[in-house]
């Protein structure tokens, strides 16, 4: 794929942002054609070879269908996930590297989930808030939104996602007896 001055692209762990440039350099001895992109919700410039931009995991910004997708599963119930913090960490962590969308949604969901029901671990909280802050830039870019609008639209839908649905009480056998009782005597 390839990428020009001026594409919102992301980059895995970093987030979205725009190439501000596509220049030929010298660096170690090779010359290359760099793209350099600026990351603004974390103030980061990143320099990468063009040819490996593939295997950096650089892609497109997600387009409005896929933005559909993706609100989808941030308003989807959990997924199984590991019990003990550190696999679940682990887990999450590789989730993350993929570079995946769904996978990032996925994660993003599933940690304020467990945020509200349970609680996370310190290193959870922090993956919590880099992962949400990668997803908010990629939907800043795609819904043309400022950042602060982006975090408030996911933390929005977040929110909702992860109120529990006000389940009806289970009927115990007292119940069901006097249940019984009331229409035998009817």
């Amino acid at each position: 794929m390839e990428f020009e001055k001026g594409d919102n692209v992301v980059y895995p762990h970093h987030g979205a942002g725009k190439v501000i440039k596509k220049e030929s350099r010298e660096m170690f001895g090779q010359r290359r054609v760099y793209l350099t992109i600026q990351i603004n919700h974390n103030d980061m410039t990143v320099m990468v070879p063009s040819e490996n931009a593939a295997i950096a995991g650089l892609r497109r910004v997600i387009d409005e269908k896929t933005v559909k997708k993706v609100l989808a599963v941030l308003r989807a119930g959990t997924s199984e996930m590991p019990k003990n913090w550190n696999r679940r960490y682990k887990h999450n962590r590789d989730k993350i590297k993929t570079g995946d969308i769904y996978e990032l949604s996925e994660v993003v969901r599933n940690l304020a989930i467990r945020e509200r029901e349970k609680g996370l671990s310190t290193g959870e909280k922090q993956m919590y808030t880099r992962t949400k802050k990668i997803l908010a830039s990629e939907l800043m870019y795609a819904l043309d939104m400022d950042e602060e609008q982006a975090e408030e639209h996911l933390d929005g839908i977040l929110a909702k996602s992860s109120e529990k649905p006000k389940s009806k009480p289970k009927a115990t056998k007292s119940s069901k007896s006097s249940a019984g009782k009331a229409k035998a005597k009817a």
